[in-house]
């Protein structure tokens, strides 16, 4: 432990300002890159959605999805008119 404080002690001001300098131009650096990929996962997952969308419709128009059982009174045709 006395180790590590003789080495705070030891750091000259200019050290500990090249430090602070460096250590802003790192945190500049992370959140820029924690941007663009915040950016480019939303995109995918934008992307996702639409893919399934797709998906659902090419199925839904080539007979591939189970019927459905009436829900509520109503009939499966009015069940398939209220998805997305």
């Amino acid at each position: 432990m006395r180790s590590s404080i003789k080495l705070l002690v030891r750091m000259e001001p200019k050290h500990s300002a090249e430090m602070s300098k460096h250590l802003d131009k790192q945190n500049q650096v992370l959140m820029e890159t924690y941007r663009a990929m915040s950016h480019e996962l939303h995109k995918l997952q934008v992307e996702e959605e639409t893919i399934m969308h797709k998906l659902y419709e090419l199925m839904s128009a080539e007979g591939l999805l189970p019927k459905r059982k009436k829900e509520s009174g109503k009939s499966t045709e009015e069940a398939r008119e209220l998805e997305p």
